[in-house]
Parts: C-alpha cells; structure tokens; sequence
C-alpha cells in the first residue's frame, strides 16, 4: 500500500482532466499522499487510487462494503439480504467466506434489489455488486460502492451532500490504511 507513483502513472489511467492542475510535473507519492492532498477534490483522489495496483484485494473489498453500508444506512428499513451481503462480502475479504457463500449472498442481495425503489435500489445493488464482483473486481466493486454510497442520500440538485460523501470516503479509506 506504500506504491509509489507518478504523473505518468497518473496520465496513464486517462483522466478527464490535467493532474498538473494539482499535482507538479515531477510529483511522486502514495495512496496516502494523494488522499491527504489538500488541493485535489475528493472524488479525483478516489478515482486515483481505487485501483488494484495500488491497493490489495482486502482493502479494495473491505473499502466496496463500507460503502455499502454507509448506503444502506441511509434507506428506512434496508432489506437484510442486502445487510447479509455485505456481512458475507466482509467475511470473504477476512478469509472467513468461501468464493462460493460469497456468489450465494450477492445472488440474494440482487433479489432484495427487485423489491425496492429505483434510489434504493442504488445501494442494494451496491451491496450485491461488492459481494458478487469483490473477489476477481475488487477495484470496481470499490469504485461502484463508493459512487452509490455518495448517490444514495441526496437528489440529483443536492451536491454539497455527494461532496459530503466523497470526503467521508476520503477519510474512511485513510483510517482504513492506517490500521
């Protein structure tokens, strides 16, 4: 988790916007220095680092289920196959769950999403994204969790709350790096 890298590193993943903008020519670092960037907008330090290149499969899967929980909390009576999906997905990140549990509690999760709400339904997918995809996609489930996380409580009008969000995640991911 201690990678360093670069802004060809950076480049190479195509953003949609010149890193020079926030980082100079030369820069070289980490996860932690990127997140801890106090220029950069959240969102960008996310898209950033929620890779497997520079996280492991653990963070990346621990990182999709706090996302989804945080989701979830934000749903009046969540549907507990999404809750057993994450508690599934968190154990398979542990060593707990088996691959085979894991596919078991994202099938159904996806199910509980077919009975709720086209925002609710956001999270709940969430929830059975990072279950079902954690163990060959844990980048993705990440990256998907992390965006319904910052969608699930506010309309579409309602940025400050999805910046909100994005920082809390921001914040999570490095408490969750220095354990």
């Amino acid at each position: 988790m201690n990678t360093q890298f670069d802004m060809t590193f950076i480049r190479s993943k195509k953003p949609c916007y010149n890193p020079a903008i926030y980082l100079p020519e030369g820069w070289k670092g980490n996860v932690k220095d990127i997140l801890r960037h106090r220029d950069i907008p959240a969102s960008d330090k996310l898209w950033v680092v929620l890779r497997k290149d520079l996280l492991n499969d653990k963070t990346l899967r621990l990182f999709a289920v706090a996302c989804a929980r945080r989701a979830l909390t934000r749903i009046p009576n969540p549907d507990p196959r999404s809750i057993i999906a994450c508690d599934v997905a968190e154990s398979f990140a542990n060593g707990i769950a088996t691959r085979k549990e894991l596919a078991l509690a994202a099938e159904y999760a996806a199910y509980a999403a077919d009975y709720v709400t086209k925002h609710v339904e956001h999270a709940a997918y969430a929830a059975a994204y990072a279950a079902d995809y954690a163990a060959d996609y844990a980048a993705d489930a990440a990256t998907y969790a992390e965006r319904a996380a910052a969608g699930a409580g506010y309309d579409a009008a309602d940025y400050a709350a999805a910046a909100a969000e994005r920082r809390w995640q921001v914040n999570h991911l490095i408490t969750m790096l220095e354990v």
